[in-house]
């Protein structure tokens, strides 16, 4: 790979004929990143096309080229990723329904608005996975009915996972009732049964998953088929509620993550042995309090931390297990749902782990947010410097207080101004943490920045900053740190002529 290249590739400051000549030499890491660009003509588009089909299907997510520039026989991908945005022309479809590439059926089976005519042709296609396509993604619960009966359990689990599935059919699916069995599975069409495949297995261009196995009842076929139905939120309740003391921890798992169950089933999971389950269960907004607070008293700090995600969670129970969250987690959906007096409530908490929890918030009210910043806990302050609206002498008091505890995150603050940036950038011994963030601020320097050159993480984001001295730029095209260079090469600043001079 030419970093270089892709460096200049994605950089918006390329004029037009360059991109012209790097499209004729662009490999494929080169084009993918030309096709994410937003200035591209129709031309180009059609020429990037023609790279292959992740760079169509990059392509016509955004919207490029237009369908009527497309011929389906010269560009089959580019017109498949066109149909798959719902943008392309619907007699592509009666087409390439007929192309001779399964793979390429299968693509288009999980297009949306297919012509009546196409489904029919896909619904009775000879290879499974082209089914398979059509019964996950369709969009029609007529359409997908009839995959439900298909003899093959890889459809049905398809079937099992569409949300248009009928919930009758679902219900059918998760327990087998009603339903001729399944005749094949990906392990008995391929092994003589009874057949276990080793986790380890030595073959190398064997397909099935490690642990498959069949003895006649398709085993591992089933039991995935019945988590894709358990993951499905149309799938009744009381369907997913018999699977709670299933034998599998794996079901199990998929029945504490569903709203909508009986409180006793909610009962009887809290209890689960493995801790995994119990941690699904406690972020579940639709577990009853009592529930909560049952999980609340787990030692398995996972549980635990699981807990405090609940958005569900009463504020007492909250502020008993907040010390277990992780440094630098996003704000908790609880706390992101406080009310005002709550908030008001949780900022003056005694215990510095909740205070930290409401600092982390992004919209506190300015008096809130300027009570925290002055807290005496470093944790706290750290959490809330980063804030906008914060004034530099608000900041600068923080340094002052709290010193290397919340450089980093006061560096981080995008009302920093350039003064103190570059204050900053110049202590001894150097803040590490307090470059990264000064590297990518818009308020940095070009002093500060060529400070961060010397940090070997900063340096591969301050080469991509706009402020950065022209020549600098230019010369860090050679570094040897090619994470380096790229930056470099994809900083709008670059000059014209270092752009035009590495490409060939």
């Amino acid at each position: 790979m030419n970093h270089v290249l892709c460096g200049l590739a994605a950089n918006p400051a390329l004029p037009s004929h360059l991109v012209d000549r790097l499209t004729a030499v662009a490999d494929g890491d080169v084009a993918s990143a030309l096709a994410a660009r937003a200035d591209l003509t129709q031309a180009q588009a059609l020429a990037l096309a023609s790279h292959g089909e992740d760079c169509a299907v990059q392509l016509a997510r955004a919207g490029r080229p237009g369908a009527e520039h497309v011929d389906p026989v010269s560009h089959p991908d580019l017109a498949l990723a066109l149909l798959d945005e719902g943008v392309g022309d619907q007699r592509w479809a009666r087409r390439l329904v007929a192309d001779p590439s399964a793979a390429r059926r299968a693509r288009l089976a999980a297009c949306p608005g297919l012509p009546s005519d196409v489904v029919r042709t896909l619904a009775v296609d000879p290879d499974v996975q082209v089914v398979a396509e059509l019964a996950l993604w369709s969009d029609v619960p007529d359409v997908v009915a009839g995959p439900v009966r298909h003899p093959h359990t890889a459809v049905r689990r398809a079937a099992a996972a569409n949300e248009v599935t009928p919930p009758d059919l679902l219900a059918a699916l998760l327990t087998g009732e009603g339903l001729p069995p399944a005749r094949w599975c990906e392990v008995c069409e391929r092994e003589a049964i009874p057949f276990v495949h080793e986790r380890a297995c030595p073959r190398l261009a064997c397909a099935l998953p490690p642990g498959a196995r069949c003895d006649g009842s398709h085993g591992s076929a089933v039991h995935a088929l019945r988590r894709a139905a358990l993951d499905n939120p149309a799938t009744p309740a009381d369907a997913a509620a018999r699977f709670a003391g299933h034998e599998s921890a794996l079901l199990r798992w998929s029945v504490a993550r569903r709203p909508g169950l009986p409180a006793a089933v909610y009962e009887r999971l809290a209890a689960d042995p493995v801790p995994g389950v119990r941690a699904d269960l406690a972020e579940n907004a639709a577990v009853g309090e009592q529930v909560l607070r049952t999980l609340a008293d787990a030692r398995d700090i996972d549980v635990r931390r699981s807990l405090a995600r609940n958005p569900s969670l009463p504020l007492d129970v909250l502020s008993d297990v907040a010390g277990t969250m992780k440094k630098g987690a996003a704000p908790l959906p609880r706390i992101a749902a406080a009310t005002p007096a709550e908030t008001a409530r949780l900022a003056r908490s005694p215990i510095p782990a909740v205070r930290l929890l409401v600092a982390r918030r992004r919209d506190l009210p300015a008096e809130i947010r300027d009570a925290l910043a002055t807290d005496p806990d470093a944790a706290v302050v750290a959490a809330v410097a980063s804030h906008p609206g914060l004034r530099e002498a608000q900041l600068r008091a923080m340094l002052g207080l709290h010193g290397a505890r919340v450089t980093a995150q006061v560096a981080a603050n995008p009302d920093a101004t350039p003064a103190l940036l570059d204050e900053l950038a110049r202590q001894e011994p150097p803040a590490r943490k307090a470059l990264h963030a000064i590297a990518r601020h818009r308020h940095a320097t070009p002093a500060a920045l060529f400070v961060c050159l010397s940090d070997e993480r900063a340096r591969r984001m301050a080469a991509g900053h706009p402020a950065l001295a022209p020549s600098v730029i230019t010369r860090l095209l050679a570094d040897d740190d090619w994470q380096v260079a790229e930056a470099a090469a994809a900083n709008p600043s670059l000059p014209a002529e270092a752009m035009a001079a590495h490409i060939l």
